[in-house]
């Protein structure tokens, strides 16, 4: 069973501001913040979004491709060990 939280309307509008800058609805950010504190999630959103504007990130397809390298050359070595 899930417990309903109230939000403050000062930590709605917070929460608000922080889904609209991280591209998310509220209640996907919500999530977050649960997890690591309005602070946390903020220093993440915004380095994120620095970074993006740089043009410092890795599409998503390179990320996957690049796992999937290291996790072959991981579980080879498990193999041979074995």
């Amino acid at each position: 069973m899930t417990t309903p939280a109230t939000l403050s309307q000062t930590d709605q509008r917070r929460l608000d501001k922080l889904a609209k800058a991280a591209g998310r609805t509220p209640q996907q950010a919500l999530r977050f913040v649960l997890r690591d504190g309005f602070e946390a999630t903020e220093r993440t959103v915004k380095l994120v979004s620095a970074r993006m504007k740089k043009g410092r990130t890795i599409p998503h397809e390179e990320v996957k491709q690049r796992l999937d390298a290291l996790i072959a050359v991981h579980a080879g070595k498990k193999k041979k060990a074995a």
